[in-house]
């Protein structure tokens, strides 16, 4: 990689890598029906995660104001809610919410990440933005703009993910969400390239939280929390960035003092493919189970077995669990679980609960639940090692496989036979089984949280793709106010 004279003080010519962000976000021009259709997907399926959250007081919690009282009247709603808020703090609520529960969609590389945690700043910026305009007698925000929007951050954060790790550099993902969300919010507010790479060269320098979070023995609820703030930070320095401020021009490259040096073992960042809309249109999603997502299939495979074990529990003698090299490394985990955080990213945990009761819901996670002494009576029977092919499909990017198999052994001898599963009802090979699914989840979240009347509003306006995409956002996010 090329690196820069430190004692001069000659600003070099802006790092490639962008310059690249900044031509993509303003200049391509996105001209496929599928990306659109499956972005409207995903934005029914976050703002249903959004809803299913509402139910969880841990979550809730985090919502508001970051100081008592420091609303702002017109400024971005908080969907559930009725609080108005200043974009910036708007985009850690609305980040927070769709994830809490870790059943947004997900992309699986080198990298993974959650590409839907960048509506919290996309929603924000976009509602403040629409109202604003309405008042003022401008050109509102329409949902096919946030759509817009919402592919090219999917693509950025996608994009990095398929040949970067940054996890084995001990940094997480939701550095990545900062980096989108900050390049397609300072386009959103109204700036152009320079702004967008004075904007991402902020990202870059500061740096990534550590991973320490969502790993044993330290998993915690910050990994539900992590996005917002990767969000909240982005549109500060979007804002920023459109008001002037000076960015710096190799903020990755700088000798010694810039982010590949300093995080990235000196690394240049390498790239599978240019900018397009190929993440929009392969994410995955989340639509049966909230669990992390090198799991679902693992989910899938025992609930399929769940009446050839549930009752024989006392019978089981081992369960061998396959998986992905990245299952292995990320959620394979033994020993007692502090928290909610901590089972739903245990591999073995995830696999007892359906094995013994035929489900695996949010509330699974709860310490209710895992007082059930079957679950880790269940779980200290369990092997999990690498299926070598799982882990080649999982990086083939015709495929993006993540498979697992299990098979339950019985004292007797006897076994149920493996029962493996490629890819997961979430997968893009699958969208005609699971789109109806996601649609059902969606409609359930906000039967759960709104009144039925305005449930019915919003699913007729979803409905009618058309009418919704030239809907102003300000008035989407009416319907979804509480």
């Amino acid at each position: 990689m090329s690196h820069h004279d430190t004692r001069s003080a000659k600003r070099p010519d802006p790092d490639s890598t962008m310059v690249d962000i900044a031509n993509y976000v303003v200049d391509y021009k996105i001209d496929t029906a599928e990306a659109f259709t499956t972005a409207r997907y995903m934005l029914l399926d976050s703002l249903g995660c959004a809803m299913l959250a509402m139910k969880h007081p841990e979550c809730v919690k985090h919502l508001g104001p970051l100081v008592p009282g420091a609303t702002l009247a017109g400024g971005a709603r908080v969907p559930g809610t009725s609080f108005e808020l200043d974009p910036v703090q708007a985009a850690y609520n609305i980040g927070v919410q769709v994830r809490w529960l870790d059943f947004n969609d997900t992309w699986l590389a080198a990298e993974w990440g959650h590409p839907s945690d960048n509506l919290g700043a996309i929603l924000a910026v976009a509602d403040y933005l629409s109202r604003k305009a309405e008042r003022e007698g401008g050109k509102p925000v329409l949902v096919r703009d946030v759509l817009s929007a919402a592919i090219k951050a999917h693509e950025i954060q996608g994009g990095y993910a398929l040949k970067n790790s940054f996890n084995r550099v001990g940094l997480d993902h939701v550095i990545l969400v900062r980096l989108a969300s900050t390049a397609v919010t300072t386009h959103m507010l109204g700036g152009g390239k320079e702004e967008i790479i004075n904007a991402v060269s902020h990202s870059w320098i500061d740096g990534g939280a550590l991973r320490t979070y969502r790993h044993a023995p330290n998993a915690g609820p910050r990994k539900s929390w992590a996005a917002g703030d990767a969000c909240r930070r982005a549109v500060t320095h979007a804002l920023n960035a459109v008001k002037g401020c000076v960015g710096y021009p190799s903020a990755v490259t700088a000798k010694t003092w810039g982010f590949s040096d300093v995080l990235f073992k000196g690394k240049a960042f390498e790239f599978e493919r240019p900018f397009g809309s190929y993440v929009m249109e392969n994410v995955l999603f989340k639509i049966s189970y909230p669990a992390e997502f090198h799991a679902q299939t693992a989910v899938e495979c025992a609930m399929a077995l769940h009446s050839k074990v549930a009752g024989k529990l006392d019978q089981v003698d081992k369960i061998l669990i396959e998986t992905q090299e990245a299952g292995v490394r990320i959620i394979d985990k033994t020993g007692p679980l502090a928290n909610y955080a901590d089972r739903d990213h245990c591999l073995q945990y995830m696999i007892a609960v359906p094995l013994i009761f035929g489900r695996l819901t949010a509330d699974d996670y709860t310490d209710a639940v895992a007082a059930d002494p079957r679950i880790d009576a269940l779980r200290a029977k369990m092997e999990v090692k690498e299926n070598p092919q799982f882990t080649q499909d999982y990086f083939d990017p015709d495929k993006r496989y993540i498979g697992n198999s299990i098979e339950v052994f019985f004292k007797d001898g006897t076994s149920t036979g493996k029962v493996s599963i490629d890819f997961p009802i979430g997968h893009r090979n699958r969208r005609g089984e699971g789109i109806p699914v996601l649609l059902k989840k969606f409609e359930d979240a906000l039967g759960g949280h709104l009144p039925a009347h305005r449930v019915k509003q919003i699913l007729a306006l979803t409905q009618d793709t058309s009418r919704f995409e030239s809907t102003p956002i300000h008035r989407f996010m009416d319907l979804l106010t509480a």
